[in-house]
């Protein structure tokens, strides 16, 4: 499916606020989900399920006395629990004493039910939303396949190089004279750092059972390979396969010469010349300072344009088995969970910009950026958000899934929960808290460069 060209039909603002809109219902459907159906299971009775809030489009009830509903405004959704007083699961009082004569009928409501099936229902909102995240991290994964070992020619990339002896199904056995390392092994990495800086490389290969020495590009040729949302190169209309040609007049044929470009810039404008599609137009080009995680901890600050490079050609893949492709998925989602974790504490201590922080007008526009480069990017981002709500509902604030969880550890310690009125307060304070905290994340859509 070509978004891309639906995208450009639908036009500019309103398929960001479109795409935006989809990908939050998908998570905000997946959360809810996972809290109706546990609750469900959990022998709790559901008595609204909405997407969005306010004037209701669309509802049905289902035979087991729950609303299913479709809101106006569709930036959230709940389940409505009997005994629940609204949303955010506050206590109908009234509801409750009308209850209490009937332990069936007690037993069915969020409040009367035990301390078990209340936190295994809270938690399941947030659970659900990983569980979203490794399913379309692990088929993603599995559908794109992992390179085949040894390195093997897939599909040969367009490229403005004068000579490409290359063909598909070519192993590459060594460059320059040296051995290719098995792409597991570590080795692998620091010998395509360690290519000689040549225009044109001598490649050693094995084709129909014999071996030929022929002649190709540079192995990490100044290819685009992927844009970042929000990036220098989005603001330059930079689009995936373009290939860099020369920055400020200088021709060059690396992309290791375009990070030292970007990097040595200090933030000044580039002015660079673009092929694609056989055609060479110029670009100005304004680098971003951004705040990038390391692999030893924290964090870095460099000049950045938000591109992704890319080999000459595209590497032969095979099938991962279930088990790789799942553990994958779920790698994938422990490393945004922890890298939002360590991110979020940075900001807190000063150590970063507080302007990583988006909100939702940022996250819209993230949105439509993935959508436009196409069905995959677009799924993809939708797994890393569900992967940072599901963390956000986590946190211990009142009003959040967090909150409610914590509350349980209370009674569960004290064997009695908290007073109605102490939660009363303490929901309005997290309920203060969550909002102070959108209107800055709204503040740096706004006023962050």
């Amino acid at each position: 499916m070509d978004i891309s060209a639906f995208i450009s039909a639908f036009g500019g603002t309103a398929w960001t606020i479109f795409f935006f809109v989809v990908a939050l219902s998908v998570i905000v459907a997946i959360h809810e989900y996972g809290h109706y159906i546990v609750g469900r299971w959990s022998g709790i009775q559901a008595d609204v399920f909405s997407i969005g809030f306010g004037p209701v489009l669309w509802s049905r009830m289902d035979k087991r006395g729950t609303r299913w509903q479709i809101a106006a405004l569709p930036f959230g959704g709940y389940v409505k629990f009997a005994g629940d007083a609204n949303a955010a699961s506050g206590k109908d009082e009234a509801a409750m004493e009308q209850a209490a004569d009937d332990p069936a009928a007690l037993r069915r409501t969020m409040h009367g039910a035990p301390l078990w099936a209340r936190a295994a229902t809270v938690a399941a909102g947030p659970v659900f939303n990983f569980a979203l995240s490794i399913m379309v991290f692990a088929l993603v994964g599995y559908s794109n396949g992992v390179i085949r070992d040894p390195l093997t020619v897939g599909e040969l990339r367009p490229l403005p190089a004068e000579v490409q002896e290359l063909q598909s199904g070519d192993v590459v056995l060594a460059i320059e004279g040296a051995e290719v390392p098995s792409i597991n092994d570590v080795a692998y990495g620091e010998f395509m750092n360690a290519l000689p800086q040549k225009p044109l490389l001598e490649y050693t290969v094995e084709r129909d059972g014999a071996q030929r020495v022929v002649v190709g590009p540079y192995l990490r040729p100044p290819l685009v390979s992927g844009v970042s949302p929000q990036s220098a190169a989005v603001a330059a209309d930079l689009e995936r396969g373009d290939v860099i040609t020369a920055v400020d007049g200088n021709p060059i044929f690396a992309f290791g010469q375009i990070k030292e470009a970007v990097e040595g810039s200090d933030g000044r404008n580039l002015d660079l010349t673009v092929w694609r599609d056989g055609a060479l137009s110029q670009k100005v080009l304004t680098p971003k300072r951004v705040d990038e995680p390391q692999p030893e901890g924290g964090f870095a600050t460099q000049w950045r344009i938000g591109i992704a490079s890319g080999n000459a050609f595209e590497p032969a893949t095979e099938a991962p088995g279930i088990g790789e492709a799942i553990t994958a998925g779920v790698a994938q989602t422990w490393r945004i969970i922890s890298g939002s974790i360590s991110g979020l504490g940075y900001m807190i201590t000063g150590s970063i910009s507080t302007c990583n922080l988006s909100g939702p007008i940022g996250i819209a526009q993230v949105s439509g950026t993935m959508a436009s480069q196409g069905l995959e990017s677009f799924i993809w981002f939708i797994a890393v958000l569900s992967t940072a709500v599901g963390l956000l509902n986590l946190f211990p604030i009142p009003a959040l899934d967090g909150g409610h969880l914590v509350f349980y550890a209370y009674e569960a310690v004290t064997g009695k929960p908290p007073s109605d009125g102490a939660l009363r307060i303490l929901m309005a304070v997290g309920l203060a808290l969550v909002l102070s905290l959108m209107v800055f994340a709204l503040g740096n859509d706004i006023f962050c460069p």
